[in-house]
């Protein structure tokens, strides 16, 4: 699993040029999923994606998670996290996970979330989606359940 997380100011998607999902203050998470994951390593990253101190304290030191600013989420699915470049100049996306289990995956995400933010916003799983943002800082983490 794949979340990358980008700490901003404010974002929002669109769908067929309708908002569904807008916060201000906090993250938007691209979130890929592999036929391996399960709701264990799911339950991980969730908790480690809310629990990141990487907002600013009063001293400019990055010291506060997203409850301590009150800060919303927007969580978005995105395969193509598992592209596979090495061969040509087409990606594989044969690491992502079938679109059965990806997408129950993804809500599930979705619903753990919000034992941590009582704002959590999302995409639509599969959909064409317009996602625009203003990355605060900029600061990005990439997390991979790999490394966990």
């Amino acid at each position: 699993m794949i979340f990358v997380i980008q700490r901003v100011t404010e974002a929002k998607v669109t769908i067929e040029n309708e908002v569904r999902g807008e916060i201000g203050k906090g993250y938007i998470v691209l979130i890929g999923v592999a036929d391996t994951d399960t709701r264990e390593i799911a339950d991980k990253m969730v908790a480690k994606m809310c629990k990141l101190r990487i907002f600013e304290d009063e001293n400019g030191k990055t010291n506060l998670s997203l409850a301590d600013v009150s800060g919303s989420l927007l969580l978005i699915s995105q395969f193509t996290l598992y592209a596979d470049c090495k061969k040509g100049n087409r990606p594989s996306f044969t690491g992502a996970g079938a679109p059965g289990m990806a997408s129950e995956m993804y809500e599930y995400i979705i619903e753990q979330a919000k034992a941590y933010c009582p704002d959590v916003q999302r995409g639509e799983f599969g959909a064409d989606m317009k996602v625009s943002l203003t990355n605060d800082g900029p600061f990005t983490i990439v997390l991979n359940s790999q490394n966990l």
